[in-house]
């Protein structure tokens, strides 16, 4: 098809709709001699004669009606793709999609999603948790949210939580019969609670920093879990050491309930990130991005 084709062929069921030039020029915005040029030109490309004209009306020959039947399904579908497009303009509304996992569903989106779903009657929000790093296009999200350090290069990324940080932590009680690590290496002696990542089957491994030396170990224990709740009860009963996010535990350890360990080897890394493969986003993305973007203090 040339450029300029689909126009005239807009035009030309126009006209054959409206059995008039006058008529279909006015809803064009042209002048009835130019649509009636852009129909001769058409008629000529494609070597046959589309519309039959008189002093007084027009309308399709037998091959211009054989046009319109398979024309017509074709432009309506053009101009519902043409309307959808308002979905990227204006207010927001419509559907987003989200893929996460656990701590960012319990952490960012359980304190703010539902003030937004307020605030955007005509938004809906579709969440899956899944700890598993998902492909965003393979599986029909338009976002995701993620731990920054894990998130792909060529994707937008938006921080949308502060930085965190992994503590390894133990009761008193535990401690009453444990001597406390002064090293990572250490741990190979404790119990240790640990998490099992779904998607590779692999334990989450125990990271550690300290003056440019990085350690990452997977430790024995007795119990291997991979819901945070069970991994957290098993720890306050005193079964063994936990490596917890922080912010989970800053109120025991501030208290005295739990007891943090070699916290200079805990640094900090980047936080939760909502991320998306485009910079083009419809209305209803951006306003959640937006209401979950993280802004310091």
């Amino acid at each position: 098809m040339k450029r300029g084709d689909l126009d005239d062929l807009a035009a030309f069921a126009a006209v054959a709709d409206a059995r008039s030039f006058t008529r279909a020029a006015a809803t064009l915005g042209l002048s009835p001699s130019a649509l009636s040029h852009a129909m001769r030109g058409l008629e000529a490309r494609l070597g046959l004669r589309l519309l039959a004209r008189t002093t007084r009306s027009v309308r399709p020959t037998a091959a211009g009606e054989r046009l319109l039947r398979s024309l017509g399904p074709a432009l309506a579908e053009v101009a519902r793709g043409m309307a959808a497009l308002d979905d990227w303009r204006g207010a927001p509304a419509g559907a987003v999609r989200l893929t996460t996992f656990g701590y960012a569903a319990r952490t960012i989106l359980a304190p703010r999603l539902p003030a937004f779903l307020i605030d955007h009657p005509d938004v809906s929000v579709e969440v899956i948790v899944d700890d598993r790093l998902v492909d965003l296009v393979a599986g029909g999200f338009d976002a995701g949210i993620r731990l920054g350090e894990s998130i792909d290069q060529d994707m937008v990324a938006v921080p949308v939580g502060p930085k965190l940080k992994t503590v390894v932590v133990g009761t008193p009680d535990y401690f009453r019969r444990h001597p406390q690590p002064e090293h990572p290496a250490d741990l190979a002696d404790h119990p240790c609670i640990n998490y099992r990542l779904i998607g590779g089957g692999g334990l989450l491994p125990w990271e550690f920093e300290r003056d440019g030396s990085e350690l990452k170990m997977r430790l024995g224990g007795p119990l291997i879990v991979n819901d945070e709740v069970l991994a957290g009860a098993a720890v306050r009963a005193g079964a063994g050491l936990g490596y917890m996010m922080e912010h989970d535990v800053a109120e025991e350890i501030a208290d005295g309930r739990l007891v943090q360990v070699l916290a200079e080897w805990c640094p900090f890394y980047p936080g939760c990130h909502l991320y998306y493969p485009s910079r083009q986003v419809p209305p209803a993305l951006r306003a959640l991005i937006e209401a979950l973007r993280w802004r310091q203090g």
